[in-house]
Order: C-alpha cells, then structure tokens, then sequence
C-alpha cells in the first residue's frame, strides 16, 4: 500500500439541522468518517449504501460542493477546505473532475453540448487555443467511443442518456484528472446500457491511469467495477476493504443485510430483504446506530460506539463483534485506509 495518498478524508462530519429552530434536531448525515485512497497503481473505490446513508452527502463534500462540519478532505496532500496549503480552486478542477448522476442536468438545453467540452479544455488550460482544444475533445470522445464530428453543434435532445453520460465522461476527462468522483452514474440510463458505462470506468481506469470514487446504492455493479469497497450506514463508515473479501467475507452486520438484498437466480424480488426505511433517530445515537436492527447485539452495542477494528489485511469494520474486543485491542485503529 502507497503512503502517498490521492484523496484523504480525516474526521470528515457534516451536519444539517431538520425541522424547526426549537423543535427541530440535528442530523449527522455523515459522522466522522476517515479513509484514504492510495496513489500509485490507480483503482476504483465504491462508496456503498442505501438512501440515506450519507454517500451522496460526502461526495458532495469530496467535490467542493459543500463544506464539512468538521474535519478535512485532502488532495495529493493538500487541504480542500482549510490550513495554509489550501488547494485553489482552478487547482482542484485539474485534478478533480466530476460525474452526476442525470447526465440531462449537466447540460443546458440551450447551448450544444460541445460548447460545454471546449469551456472546460480552455478554462481549466487543457489546451492553449480552440484548434487545441479541438484535438484533446476529439481525443477525450475517441476515450468514451464517440466521434467528435457526430457530438459538434448538437444540443442535448439529440443524444441518448447513455450518449450524454458518455459525453459527461469525456469532459471529466479533458483536464486529465487524477480521480474522478461518480454520484449514481448509471441510475438514470436504461438498464441495458449501465454495463457499458461500468465497464467504460474500468477501461480508463487501465488506459488513463485515473482512480475513480464510484458512488452506488448497487452492490451488484460495485463488486463488478470495485478494487476497494466502503459501506456506509446512518452516516457511518461500518466496513471497508478489498471488494472480493468485503462481499465473499463480510465482516458488519449491515454489510450482510445488503448481501441479502441483491436478488440471487431463482429468486423473485419480494423474497429478498427489504432495507430499513431511514428513521431520523439513528443519526443522533452515541452507541451503535445499527445496534435496533442487529441479529448479533451486545449489550456494549447499546451503550458505546463500536471501534474501527482490523478485520484482515486492507479491512476494518465498525463493530464489535469481529474481534473480542477489548479498549487496549491492537485491533483497533484510528482511521480506515487502502
């Protein structure tokens, strides 16, 4: 595992408040959540949970599209949102680049989707002039498998959703980025043509040397796609670690509840699991958030926050029930990473 990082997170905590000044609460719709994404051989790392488990939330953070309540994010080294190194802007766009999840958001129905491709190979100094710029969009198209004579002068009605997403991927690809963070990407392509975008990300992972944060409600394509899998609950990191030994071997209750929700052969939808419905009260528990709905729970689990605990090699889980667990375990560390 490389020391170096490409993206950090330490403490990362944000919160919102619900309802009104005096009756309301205050939701942690992430909690102190720590991880990092090694540099060197680049890999895909899939945030994983269901509504409302906080995924979409630190993506957002991940992105500079708001601000944590606490903690930090770290690029290559460097504070996104504090500290006397802070990472710029212009800086964080060259490295940073993202993907939505509604590819027909992205784009304006009023301007020719090339017009977006050129503003961002300009802006961001992908290139010095428009015949420059002509030559990395054609060459960030030819990555995804468009041509760049059939993309000029179209506006976003004329493409598919698949097209526009593929389009969305080829911007993000113009400043040569060295992650890319992807927020449901194929929730809103028809089913027949997600795999072709999962596999697109694998692709560029190999020919772009680019690691990506894929962020998913889908076990099923995040196994397909992931070096590394984090799975969030009520704002909780609760298990992370190589995505082969994580859906094989999971090692938190939460995990095997999702393991029971992908439908298996012979199975019909209304046989497997149902997840939870998000219940507000979670959030504001000091003790296991999971601790209402788990098969296995002690009566520690009730009265303490589970430790993040090494459960294997590149593998922690937020639980106690991995390890015997006891304070002075040399089990328990301090912030998960791969």
């Amino acid at each position: 595992m490389s020391s170096e990082k490409v993206m950090e997170l330490k403490g990362l905590t944000r919160a919102f408040r619900i309802g009104g000044l005096l009756t309301g609460s205050r939701l942690l719709a992430v909690d102190d959540v720590s991880l990092t994404l090694a540099a060197g051989e680049p890999a895909i790392l899939s945030i994983v949970g269901e509504s409302g488990s906080g995924k979409t939330t630190m993506a957002r953070i991940m992105l500079r599209l708001l601000e944590p309540s606490g903690g930090d994010v770290y690029i290559n080294g460097r504070h996104v949102f504090a500290g006397a190194n802070r990472m710029d802007s212009h800086e964080f766009r060259r490295f940073v680049q993202p993907i939505f999840q509604n590819p027909f958001e992205a784009f304006s129905s009023r301007k020719p989707v090339d017009s977006y491709l050129y503003e961002t190979a300009l802006n961001l100094g992908a290139a010095a002039n428009r015949k420059q710029a002509r030559e990395v969009i054609a060459d960030a198209l030819n990555s995804v498998g468009l041509d760049i004579g059939l993309v000029e002068g179209k506006y976003p009605n004329q493409f598919s959703g698949g097209e526009l997403q593929r389009i969305s991927i080829a911007r993000a690809l113009i400043p040569n980025p060295k992650l890319i963070v992807a927020d449901e990407p194929v929730s809103m392509i028809d089913a027949s043509l997600r795999m072709n975008i999962v596999n697109l990300f694998l692709q560029l992972k190999k020919e772009r040397q680019v690691s990506f944060i894929y962020i998913t409600h889908d076990l099923s394509t995040a196994y397909y796609v992931s070096d590394y899998i984090a799975i969030m609950y009520r704002g909780n990191l609760v298990e992370l670690g190589p995505s082969d030994a994580i859906l094989t071997d999971p090692q938190h209750p939460y995990t095997e509840l999702l393991m029971d929700s992908v439908p298996k052969i012979g199975e019909k939808w209304d046989d497997v699991a149902v997840l939870p419905d998000v219940e507000t009260k979670e959030y504001a528990v000091t003790h296991c958030k999971f601790a209402a709905r788990c098969p296995y729970v002690r009566d520690i689990c009730r009265q303490q926050r589970p430790p993040l605990v090494e459960v294997g090699p590149e593998r922690q889980a937020l639980c106690f029930r991995p390890v015997d667990y006891a304070p002075q375990s040399e089990h328990v560390v301090a912030a998960a990473g791969i």
